[in-house]
């Protein structure tokens, strides 16, 4: 169901359910649709007055974009949820990405106007000679406020070939690359979505995080685009969600693994307050065992469903027990392993996987990236690697987390999930070699509480590691060296980068055990 329809739909058959609800505010339906007239009006003066305007990416077919880079998730769900009725490309750009990145991001792709309280921003940008508008949230909620409602137009359901948003790749292996989905994009992934993770008609779902990141911005649109109530929070505070749970009747959450861990952790100390949650939805990165174990000691009533997807691509299965990494396919999906070559290889060999799908994006905006998105037959891979095995895809990481040693190729992740339990954080990497072609060594951020497979000077203890590497995985896998770092590089989100690791050991500045 396109987003505005459900919109205009619900806004006239129930007024007062909730649409978005945050730290900042809520808004009905009634309100979000009503408020979006003023709202466009507003954006669409501010781009008709600039003299220059930035010229916005081809692939927008000529439409201006509107990013919005804010701490706020009430703020930016509003902006993002009311432009979707008018001929309007919207973005979401994070504020914690390095300021040389936004700069190149807005102008790269022909942002025409950023909504940001980021002073530091709008001076990096117009020293870089760019001609667009930049607006505090504040002096864009005044310019809503001056517009006469009489003098707007309503929104509408838009054509399903019109771009919709710009999204960004999560950045994991590179800086992030920009994509458009168009509306019927993003209406085919609805459509898989609602089929498999539940965000039905009236439910209330609560999405913390930055809106930035596409795992909360789709949760949005989701909960919009089905008649559901979506809690958006700036980030997750264990201490505080608990009693939004309670007190906001939510029963359904769309998180990161991190953030289901600290549910599980938060449940154990006042369990009540969780105890109407049906169901855990969870994606972005594999889910630990461990946390399905966590979560189920305490709230053995909770669903936890973790789903394998791709921002470009969209939905493509999920695994119900587990650590996630055996996926069932969804049955609308295609899903092919191959060779570099392009050749499909037979079950069992890991290999890159290639994906069929309606809510596929058509390809990268140009200049963000030379990278090959959707080839000409219609399939489309992100570099992701795995293998397929009675009808199930088992991942294996990207491209980058296949190590080839003497021969056998090893999946990095799946030497890290052996780890799993030790304290601290730990990272698998290929290491060049001349005799093997490279070999597999495991980087360790030792928690700084950490006593399991640690020595007493807070160093791990390196035959503690080896004798757990050996039990528990193939002599292949079994890491040949073992490093210390006080702090293993990330992205703004929190993964941690594999190709950054290796840099930092090949350089020195880890300490070898």
């Amino acid at each position: 169901m396109p987003i505005t329809a459900r919109i205009l739909e619900v806004a006239v058959v129930d007024p007062d359910r909730l649409a978005i609800v945050g730290g900042d505010g809520q808004l009905t339906y009634s309100q979000l649709a009503e408020g979006s007239r003023t709202m466009f009006a507003a954006v669409d003066a501010l781009h008709h007055a600039q003299s220059d305007s930035p010229i916005p990416a081809p692939e927008t077919h000529g439409i201006p974009i509107t990013a919005v880079s804010l701490t706020s998730a009430f703020e930016t769900s509003r902006i993002i949820a009311g432009l979707a009725g008018f001929r309007a490309v919207s973005a979401t750009i994070d504020p914690r990405w390095p300021l040389d990145h936004q700069v190149g991001v807005i102008s790269t792709t022909g942002i025409g106007l950023v909504i940001s309280d980021s002073t530091p921003l709008a001076e990096a940008l117009a020293a870089a000679g760019w001609t667009g508008t930049v607006i505090t949230a504040a002096d864009f909620q005044a310019r809503e406020a001056a517009v006469d409602p009489a003098d707007t137009t309503p929104p509408t359901v838009r054509e399903a070939s019109e771009p919709f948003l710009m999204l960004f790749s999560s950045g994991t292996t590179s800086n992030p690359k920009a994509f458009i989905k168009t509306r019927q994009q993003y209406r085919d992934n609805v459509a898989v979505s609602s089929a498999h993770l539940e965000p039905v008609p009236g439910v209330a779902t609560l999405a913390p995080g930055p809106v930035s990141y596409s795992l909360t911005l789709y949760a949005v649109v989701e909960s919009l685009a089905t008649g559901g109530s979506v809690h958006v929070a700036d980030d997750f505070d264990p201490f505080t969600m608990g009693s939004r749970i309670t007190g906001e009747a939510i029963t359904r959450i769309v998180a990161v693994p991190a953030v289901v861990r600290a549910i599980a952790e938060a449940a154990r100390r006042t369990p009540a307050r969780f105890h109407g949650l049906d169901l855990v939805v969870t994606g972005g990165a594999n889910l630990p065992a461990s946390i399905r174990s966590a979560l189920a000691e305490v709230l053995p009533d909770t669903r936890l469903i973790s789903y394998y997807g791709a921002a470009e691509i969209g939905f493509i299965g999920d695994s119900r027990d587990g650590d996630g990494t055996w996926i069932s396919i969804y049955d609308t999906i295609g899903v092919e392993v191959r060779d570099g070559s392009g050749a499909r290889l037979p079950d069992g060999e890991i290999g890159t996987v290639w994906i069929s799908a309606a809510a596929c994006s058509d390809g990268y905006v140009t200049g963000t990236t030379d990278a090959q998105l959707r080839f000409p037959d219609g399939w489309a891979t992100v570099g992701d690697q795995g293998r397929i095995d009675n009808g199930l895809l088992q991942l294996a990481g990207r491209a980058g987390d296949i190590a080839i040693t003497g021969g056998h190729k090893v999946s990095l992740p799946e030497v890290e999930r052996a780890f799993e339990g030790f304290d601290g954080e730990v990272c698998a990497v290929a290491l060049p070699d001349d005799g093997l072609g490279s070999i597999v060594a495991l980087v360790i951020e030792p928690d700084s509480d950490s006593g399991g497979g640690v020595g007493t000077s807070g160093t791990p203890d390196k035959a503690a590691l080896l004798d757990h590497a050996r039990a528990k995985l193939a002599p292949q896998f079994v890491p040949r060296r073992f490093y210390v770092l006080d702090r293993l590089p990330r992205t703004v989100g929190g993964k941690i980068r594999r190709h950054e690791t290796v840099d930092l050991v090949m350089s020195g500045k880890a300490q070898r055990l």
